[in-house]
């Protein structure tokens, strides 16, 4: 195993820290098409946080399906989303 797939990364943007983990990245890509100007591998460093809203970067983010991508806001954003609606909650 490299050194480089031990490490952590982090990557200070307005309103949110983006941390990449890259022994646990599997490479699907989700980030890249989902947000371009934030995530491009071709460029150093690959992560730019100020090309986006920490909004954006979160909900990329949140689709990580390794969890190598992960996220800390330091503008009091909300960590997580809302949940789902529950429909059959309003019922009487």
């Amino acid at each position: 195993m490299s050194l480089e797939s031990d490490v952590m990364r982090e990557y200070p943007g307005d309103g949110v820290i983006v941390e990449w983990h890259a022994a646990r990245c599997m490479h699907s890509g989700n980030c890249v098409r989902g947000l371009p100007l934030v995530f491009d591998p071709k460029r150093r460093p690959w992560i730019e946080p100020l090309s986006a809203s920490a909004d954006q970067i979160v909900e990329v983010v949140k689709r990580c399906p390794s969890g190598a991508l992960q996220y800390r806001r330091t503008d009091g954003g909300r960590e997580t989303a809302d949940p789902p609606s529950d429909p059959a909650a309003s019922l009487p």
